[in-house]
C-alpha cells in the first residue's frame, strides 16, 4: 500500500510541472503573435533619411548644385563626370557671370581654387583622401580600406562625391586624364565592393588635373590612405578626395 502511494505521489510531481510548462509556453506563443500582430508604436524604427547638417551652408548648396547638374551624377551620364577645364564654371555661377570684361582679372562669380577647396573644410570629419603613388591610378589595401569605411558611413545622405586630382609632374594633358582615372578607380571599386544597382545615382565625379584647387599641407590633418611621412603638396594631390554630402538640395 505504502508502495502504491509513493508511485501515485511521485507520478502527480512529474506531471503538474510539465503541465505548468505547457501552460507557460501556449501562453508565450499567444502574446508572440499578439505582440507580431500589433507592434509597439512607440518603438524605434532604423530609417536612412537625407540630412541638411551645420556646414550645408547656401554658398556649399550652390557647388554642390552645379556639380549635379553640370557634371551630372554616374547614372544620368555614364561616368562622364567633370573634366579640369570645366570646373571653374561648375563652381561659378550662371553663363552671365562668365563675362570675360568683368574688371578685376577674374571673372565675376567665379571661385577660385583656394574658394573650392574652403567650402569642403567642415567636412573634414566625414571625407577623407585617397592618395596614389606618383603617376599611379591604381588603389592599394589602405586606399580600398579607407575608401570602404566612408563609403559604408553614408548616414541617409544622398551624393557621394569623387573630387579627383593630380600633383603638376608631367604635362597638363596627361595629369587630367591620371586624375580622371583615379576617379573611375574608385568608381569602378566601389562598384565591386558594393554591388548595388543605384549606386551610379549616388556617386559623382570631378576630376581636376593640375590646373584646378590644389590641395595644400591643412589637408594633412584629414583622414588619409598615405603614410606619415607622405604628406607633401606633391603627395596629397596625388589623391581623390571622397565624401558623403549630407545636405539635401
Amino acid at each position: 500500500m505504502n508502495t502504491g502511494l509513493h508511485a501515485a505521489l511521485a507520478a502527480g510531481t512529474l506531471i503538474v510541472p510539465t503541465l505548468l510548462v505547457g501552460t507557460w509556453v501556449g501562453s508565450a506563443k499567444e502574446r508572440l503573435a499578439e505582440a507580431e500582430a500589433t507592434p509597439d508604436p512607440n518603438a524605434a524604427v532604423a530609417t536612412a533619411a537625407a540630412s541638411d547638417v551645420g556646414y550645408c551652408t547656401p554658398e556649399l548648396k550652390k557647388v554642390l548644385r552645379r556639380v549635379l547638374q553640370s557634371c551630372g551624377l554616374s547614372g544620368a551620364s555614364g561616368g562622364r563626370g567633370c573634366q579640369p577645364v570645366d570646373a571653374k564654371s561648375v563652381v561659378g555661377g550662371d553663363d552671365k557671370a562668365h563675362d570675360p570684361k568683368a574688371k578685376g582679372g577674374k571673372k565675376a562669380g567665379s571661385v577660385s581654387g583656394d574658394d573650392f577647396n574652403t567650402l569642403f573644410l567642415p567636412l573634414k570629419e566625414r571625407a577623407g583622401i585617397i592618395q596614389f603613388d606618383k603617376a599611379s591610378a591604381e588603389l592599394d589595401v589602405n586606399d580600398t580600406a579607407l575608401l570602404d569605411r566612408l563609403f559604408a558611413d553614408q548616414k541617409g545622405a544622398s551624393y557621394f562625391f569623387v573630387v579627383a586630382r593630380s600633383s603638376p609632374d608631367g604635362s597638363v594633358e596627361a595629369n587630367r586624364a591620371l586624375s580622371e582615372a583615379r576617379g573611375h578607380a574608385a568608381l569602378d571599386h566601389l562598384r565591386q565592393a558594393f554591388p548595388d544597382p543605384k549606386l551610379d545615382e549616388e556617386v559623382g565625379l570631378l576630376w581636376l588635373g593640375e590646373e584646378y584647387a590644389q590641395l595644400d599641407e591643412e589637408f594633412c590633418k584629414w583622414q588619409r590612405s598615405g603614410a606619415s611621412d607622405t604628406c607633401q603638396p606633391e603627395d596629397l594631390n596625388r589623391s581623390a578626395f571622397v565624401a558623403w554630402i549630407d545636405c539635401t538640395l
